[in-house]
């Protein structure tokens, strides 16, 4: 597993289980963003010295995801955290074998780290509006309709939600109301989300029914974001189109007789 330092522009390998406390960022992909080559050219630098756009790094500073990337950072800072995970910048996509490996340790990542924050770009401030309202723009917000936030909601212990500005908006975890609220946009049951049930107790079905209204962005996500909640492993084959969900549901059947999958 790749780190991110939250004091020096660089990246940290860690092998199993030897691994720091570390926050982990959930969020949208927008334009523009910070990836694991934009990290290594700016090796070695400080962050405080990266803000500086008029240094050689001003093509990588400029770009929109640099400022989701310095907020994240300096919030796991503020919390005490050295290290943080982020998908855009501690995956290299170019290699394959690691894209693969990525894939099928999201969700133990998330589930591990000491706490997830989730930056919604399209929420207003909590002084604002009413999050409890509907509509509201939490209610609206696109991160709750994508495929690969659902098990970065679900896996970790800890899940702070910040709006647009960084303001803090609540704990999936901190007060009752704030969760039955997560349970009315998302379905699943309060105590999945607070972590006193297990996903896997829940029927394949109702897991199934918890992603059915997401998207990705390629078809094939559609299958590989639910591997960790189903508990399978399988190598992503993009360019497979929907056989993926078929290889998803095959998965499952060879470790699970649950037969509410066919209902799928």
């Amino acid at each position: 597993m790749r780190l991110l330092h939250t004091r020096e522009v660089k990246t940290c390998n860690f092998e199993g289980s030897d691994r720091p406390p570390y926050a982990i960022l959930s969020h949208r992909w927008g334009d523009d963003e910070i990836s694991f080559q934009d990290v290594q050219a700016m090796r070695g630098k400080y962050w405080a010295a990266a803000l500086d756009e008029e240094q050689e790094n001003a093509l990588i500073t400029s770009k929109k995801g640099f400022d989701k990337l310095v907020k994240s950072v300096q919030l796991a800072q503020r919390s005490g955290f050295e290290y943080i995970w982020l998908d855009t910048c501690c995956i290299d996509k170019t290699n394959s074998a690691e894209l693969t490996e990525a894939i099928n340790s999201m969700y133990q990542w998330y589930e591990t780290a000491d706490v997830c924050y989730v930056y919604l770009a399209d929420v207003r401030p909590a002084f604002e509006e009413d999050m409890h309202a509907n509509p509201s723009s939490f209610r609206q917000s696109l991160w709750f309709r994508r495929g690969w936030t659902l098990q970065e909601l679900i896996a970790p212990s800890e899940v702070e939600f910040f709006a647009w500005d960084w303001s803090y908006l609540g704990n999936k975890r901190e007060m009752k109301q704030f969760t039955d609220l997560l349970t009315a946009i998302t379905r699943i049951p309060n105590e999945v989300l607070w972590g006193d049930t297990h996903p896997s107790e829940a029927s394949v079905a109702s897991r199934m029914s918890w992603a059915a209204t997401r998207e990705t962005t390629r078809v094939e996500d559609l299958a590989y974001c639910l591997l960790g909640l189903f508990d399978v492993n399988m190598p992503p084959l993009y360019g497979e189109g929907e056989k993926a969900f078929t290889r998803l549901q095959e998965q499952i059947l060879s470790q699970n007789d649950d037969e509410t999958i066919f209902a799928w």
